[in-house]
């Protein structure tokens, strides 16, 4: 094998490596289709039609959800279903439609309302565990 050949394929190496590395970088960004590597507990709800007037039928819902490393929620709204999350443990990473994407780390809280179209996936190498809690319409 001559240098000549050698260089050319040291050079296609390398331009394979950047696209493959382009790629994962694209993917990152992009979500899941569907929920992975998440544990969701069983809610716990309190009917708000005997709470309040004007929320009939409604639920104040409290969860806590695990996400394993690289575990993530696909894209969804929160229309009609405004909530708040606190981290407990470790960092989420959540991407919101027209807002960006923000790291959120054990004892942060954010707020999802009527506007909020995100996603969210932990990056990390360990679990991330957080309490979500929204008003709901079973």
């Amino acid at each position: 094998m001559n240098k000549k050949s050698i260089a050319w394929g040291l050079c296609l190496a390398a331009a394979i490596g950047m696209a493959f590395g382009a790629g994962v970088v694209v993917g990152e960004n992009t979500p899941p289709e569907k929920m992975r590597g998440m544990n969701v507990s069983a809610p716990t709800a309190l009917d708000l039609s005997h709470e309040v007037d004007g929320v009939e039928g409604r639920q104040l819902r409290v969860r806590v959800i695990t996400f394993e490393p690289g575990g993530a929620a696909p894209l969804h709204s929160h229309k009609g279903r405004p909530g708040i999350v606190t981290v407990l443990k470790g960092t989420l990473t959540e991407h919101v439609e027209g807002k960006g994407v923000f790291d959120h780390h054990a004892g942060d809280t954010f707020v999802e309302d009527k506007n909020t179209v995100h996603w969210a996936e932990n990056r990390t190498s360990q679990t991330t565990v957080v309490l979500a809690s929204d008003v709901y319409k079973p």
